[in-house]
């Protein structure tokens, strides 16, 4: 579960046509705010200069969802707040000012919006931000105005994929003002049937509204998925392909990340269906998180070519399993 919070100080353009000197005065507002001794997130925050990390571990980041790939291509004028168990991050001069994101494992959008609307309000204590009694929060991206809030939920649904059954489902959420998109939001594939629900309205309906709706849409979706699994998994063939999948991944030698995320979404199927009782879901979550390009270099601590990458992938992955 996800909620993020876009908001802008008075005072200042929007990102696309602020100065360098006041993309560094807002980051110094922001940072004040948080880090000050003062503060109640004193000491639960570490701050990055974006200018100043390496590339890799900014791909790194993009990969965990802490940053979008947009704040990790230019860095200058960038700053991220994070916390210590990268749950909170605020990119500061991404699209807007201040992007607020709260992370949290399961169907807990209820309690990543209390704590993203506890830090906003600690904010706007010290801050003055953009807002209109007619419009609500003022954003870069007009899409954004009214709350400013986005909630987002990462499912797996490997079955609705299977059943070609998403396409027809996605129309139908577009009118109740939700989409669905790939793994990392907004043009990105679906790679390892991960999708994002999220809400597209934020004008006219309040944060809480929104995400009700959202919950609600998320627990028809779910309850989809689990009957198109319980059909899937009756097939014999189905079975073996999972169960392959484990023994591919246990022996590999050479595994591309696409190929590796198709293989780890059978193994999360056969662990939700219990076809594999040696593995648990938070692992297999991990080993996914773990896989992708960007994170297999900063575990290495080298800059890799494809095929190394490919091979150290398969290192791990045969150590994890085994």
């Amino acid at each position: 579960s996800r909620v993020r919070l876009a908001r802008n100080l008075v005072g200042y353009p929007f990102p696309n046509k602020m100065s360098l000197e006041q993309k560094y005065e807002v980051i110094q507002k922001v940072s004040d705010v948080i880090l000050s001794e003062s503060s109640p997130y004193y000491d639960k925050f570490r701050f990055y200069d974006m200018d100043k990390i390496s590339h890799v571990e900014a791909l790194s980041m993009v990969e965990r969802h802490l940053i979008s790939h947009d704040f990790a291509q230019n860095g200058q004028g960038r700053a991220l707040l994070l916390n210590d168990d990268e749950t909170i991050s605020i990119m500061i001069n991404e699209e807007d000012h201040l992007r607020i994101q709260v992370i949290k494992s399961g169907l807990q959008l209820t309690e990543a919006y209390a704590i993203a609307d506890e830090l906003d309000n600690k904010l706007s204590e010290k801050l003055n931000f953009a807002f209109s009694e007619k419009l609500g929060y003022l954003t870069q991206c007009p899409t954004n105005l009214g709350t400013g809030m986005r909630a987002s939920l990462m499912l797996h649904l490997p079955a609705l994929k299977n059943t070609r059954a998403l396409s027809k489902i996605a129309t139908n959420l577009s009118k109740l003002g939700l989409t669905i998109r790939g793994i990392y939001g907004e043009n990105s594939d679906s790679v390892g049937a991960l999708y994002q629900l999220s809400n597209q309205v934020s004008l006219g309906i309040s944060e809480r509204a929104a995400i009700e709706n959202l919950k609600n849409i998320a627990t028809q979706l779910v309850s989809q998925e689990i009957k198109a699994r319980d059909r899937m998994v009756s097939d014999i063939n189905t079975v073996d392909t999972i169960c392959r999948s484990l023994g591919i991944l246990k022996n590999a030698r050479v595994v591309d990340h696409n190929e590796a995320m198709n293989l780890l979404s059978n193994l999360r199927l056969g662990v939700a269906q219990k076809i594999i009782d040696s593995l648990s879901l938070d692992s297999i979550d991990k080993l996914i998180c773990d896989i992708q390009p960007a994170s297999i270099m900063e575990q290495s601590g080298e800059s890799l070519t494809p095929q190394q990458r490919d091979i150290k992938r398969a290192d791990y992955l045969r150590e994890r399993l085994n």
